[in-house]
């Protein structure tokens, strides 16, 4: 598993945080979900806007699942905003047949994300 943190370096006049994007590459299964659960939490801060980039991971475990759950009741408590971007068919299913979907919302590219949030940013590695 590998997990890249991307932050924008400077919020607009327009945003009040800046855009924390992490793309995750590789299966979220029973012994990475606690990895990439360690990297994601952290990043939720109160009004923090987040893009998960999934367009690489083709498998979704439960405990997946479970991590994507936890980061919910992060995101809702925080008051802040996360957005799935490139869900496999296969994982979307997964998650619209037991009801995670409805939590999220969800784009099919980053720059979709982007406008969603709308930020317009240039991004540091972190």
């Amino acid at each position: 598993m590998k997990i890249n943190v991307k932050t924008s370096a400077s919020p607009t006049l327009n945003e009040l945080q800046p855009v924390t994007v992490i793309e995750l590459n590789g299966d979220v299964d029973t012994n990475t979900a606690p990895l990439v659960q360690e990297q994601i939490l952290p990043q939720v801060k109160a009004g923090s806007k987040i893009i998960l980039d999934m367009t690489q991971v083709s498998y979704l475990s439960s405990a997946g699942l479970r991590m994507l759950l936890s980061l919910y009741r992060q995101i809702f408590n925080q008051n802040a905003q996360i957005i799935l971007v490139g869900l496999s068919e296969e994982i979307a299913d997964t998650m619209s047949i037991t009801g995670f979907l409805d939590f999220f919302q969800t784009a099919d590219t980053l720059n979709q994300a982007l406008e969603a949030l709308n930020a317009k940013v240039q991004f540091t590695h972190t």
